[in-house]
C-alpha cells in the first residue's frame, strides 16, 4: 500500500520561505498571488501493516513533522 504525507506550517506560524516565493513569484510578474505556504511531501511504501493509517499517523507526528509548529496530512493510496 501506498501513502501520501503533506507536511506544512501552521497557519498561526510564520513561513517566511513562503514569503520569499511569494515575493520572487510578484517579481516575476505574477502579482496575482498573494500568499504562499510550502511544505514537505512525502510518498511511503507500507507492506503488511493491520493498521496502516495508526502507523502512518504516528510516523508523520513523531518523526516527519514538529507537531508544535507543523501540521500533517496523511492519504492513502490503494
Amino acid at each position: 500500500m501506498k501513502a501520501r504525507v503533506y507536511v506544512a506550517m501552521k497557519k498561526t506560524v510564520l513561513d517566511p520561505q513562503g514569503q520569499a516565493i511569494c515575493t520572487a513569484l510578484n517579481r516575476h510578474g505574477h502579482t496575482s498571488i498573494s500568499e504562499v505556504r510550502q511544505g514537505k511531501y512525502f510518498e511511503i511504501e507500507i507492506d503488511g501493516a493491520t493498521d496502516a493509517q495508526a502507523e502512518l499517523d504516528e510516523i508523520a507526528r513523531e518523526v516527519l513533522s514538529n507537531p508544535v509548529i507543523e501540521d500533517y496530512r496523511v492519504e492513502l493510496i490503494a
